[in-house]
């Protein structure tokens, strides 16, 4: 192990100081405030590191730390692609695709049985679309959860279908916050790049899926058992409309695009392109709302989008500044160090199961806020991994399966409980539910737990790496190439 760059007053346990004011603050914001916001989140991050600046022996050095890790190739990629992914995001809300399902499920009425499993689907696809699990559960409550108590679906489960389904998306969209980070955070060894976006998603698609249709037939089998109105009210026919799901077209190929070229920038440019003109076609847009003046304000989906990712961005530069700080005091060489030397780190499957449960304890201790857990964790994940010859995709994917899993939905602790919790109050038609009224209806995570646990046992899924970069399923010689910074 090499000589440590910074060092505290108090020893090497002050370097710990920021995450763990970070750690407290995620608690109060999330748990105590049920203030769900990402630049808060930021805030805390960032005044972490000026406490943590106090403890150090040599403040500039600090300070340089913090800097080389905000300035990463990593974090710079991440950011670059959460600033257009949030365009995308923007132009799907704007042109009301959640209400095109509506409609949908009006026209075929649905009785309240087949509803839940419809709203899976359904919320599933905006999720995907729109690869924010937060923000689809802003969008999707309001109309997916107010129409299904209408027809008399069981409010738990059905909370638990949209809480699925957001996290779904958030699990396999290429322009998920999760699916970059995840990505970005894992490098080839055979070659300067971090693992291409298309490469993890389709790689990831075998576990997501598989997990995605058992949740699903459970979904539909627990809402058949119940009975109730066979008609929806008509309070939702005023905002219904066929017309937004003309948008699935673009985002189809945006989502093919990503798949073929694993360039997510020239996805998102052709999801702009395509989006918008099937927008102003079917006149779910005007010029104004793509960019335009409103009230002496600038508007439009992708100012909006810009905008909307500016917390997630400074929740980002605030992790990886506490990165460099960590990995400047050899905290991550020596976390690293230690869980190579022991057993289990001898073996793919040993370093799997690393892995998994390195990044659930880190998502529980962030208040199952898996963002900032992956990039809190990727870096550990990339190093052990890469030490037996992982490929970066299935280090990916462990990695991001986990920490959408059960570590998401803890009762205690889960921010996406929460949240559905605060999104079904205020109903009167309908009881208050509580965090534990969720998690056990809350299926996608707890089965793509069990899916991931299987995986790793088994070995299905698991892809090595070759000295060309490509993914192989026998283990090969590990690739010459420096570890990730």
């Amino acid at each position: 192990m090499s000589e440590p760059i910074l060092r505290f007053r108090g020893g090497l346990a002050l370097a710990f100081l920021p995450p763990v004011i970070f750690l407290v603050m995620c608690v109060l914001f999330f748990i105590v405030f049920k203030a769900f916001d990402m630049t808060a989140l930021a805030m805390g991050g960032f005044v972490s590191l000026l406490v943590g600046a106090v403890f150090a022996r040599d403040y500039g050095k600090f300070w340089e730390q913090v800097l080389k890790g905000i300035g990463s190739e990593t974090s710079v990629a991440i950011v670059v692609i959460l600033f257009l992914v949030g365009m995308i995001s923007a132009m799907i809300k704007a042109t009301g695709v959640a209400n095109g399902f509506v409609w949908l499920a009006q026209d075929i009425g649905l009785s309240a049985g087949y509803y839940t499993f419809f709203v899976f689907i359904a919320v599933s696809v905006v999720a995907m679309a729109t690869g924010s699990s937060i923000g689809t559960m802003f969008t999707a409550f309001p109309i997916f959860y107010a129409a299904g108590l209408a027809i008399g679906a069981p409010p738990a489960l059905l909370a638990g279908a949209i809480l699925s389904a957001a996290i779904l998306g958030d699990n396999l969209a290429p322009i998920s916050d999760t699916t970059i980070i995840s990505s970005s955070s894992q490098r080839f060894r055979s070659r300067s790049a971090v693992a291409d976006i298309g490469g993890v998603v389709r790689h990831r698609a075998r576990y997501a899926l598989t997990a995605a249709l058992i949740s699903a037939a459970l979904f539909l089998v627990i809402g058949q058992s119940q009975t109730a109105d066979t008609s929806i009210v008509s309070q939702f026919s005023a905002t219904a409309s066929a017309m937004p799901l003309f948008m699935l077209i673009p985002v189809a190929i945006m989502l093919i695009v990503a798949m073929i070229t694993r360039d997510i920038f020239m996805a998102v440019t052709v999801g702009l392109v395509l989006g918008s003109a099937t927008g102003l076609a079917t006149g779910l847009l005007t010029p104004a709302m793509i960019v335009g003046v409103k009230d002496g304000a600038l508007s439009g989906f992708l100012y909006d989008g810009v905008n909307s990712m500016l917390g997630t961005v400074a929740l980002v530069l605030s992790v990886f500044g506490i990165m460099g700080v960590l990995r400047g005091a050899g905290v991550m060489e020596l976390m690293v160090d230690k869980i190579t030397s022991g057993k289990l780190s001898s073996t793919p499957r040993g370093v799997e199961t690393a892995i998994g449960l390195g990044v659930t304890a880190t998502t529980l201790l962030f208040g199952g806020v898996n963002s900032a857990a992956m990039l809190t964790f990727g870096p550990v994940a990339d190093e052990l991994g890469a030490r037996v010859g992982l490929h970066p995709y299935r280090r990916a994917n462990v990695m991001d399966c986990f920490a959408l899993g059960l570590a998401s939905v803890v009762p205690v602790l889960s921010a996406y409980l929460f949240i559905g919790a605060l999104l079904t109050s205020g109903y009167e038609a309908a009881p208050a539910l509580s965090t534990f009224d969720l998690f056990p209806v809350t299926l996608y995570p707890l089965v793509l737990t069990a899916i991931m646990i299987l995986s790793v046992i088994t070995g299905w899924g698991r892809t090595y790496e070759a000295k060309d970069g490509s993914a192989v399923t026998s283990p090969q010689p590990v690739a010459a190439g420096n570890p990730a910074n």
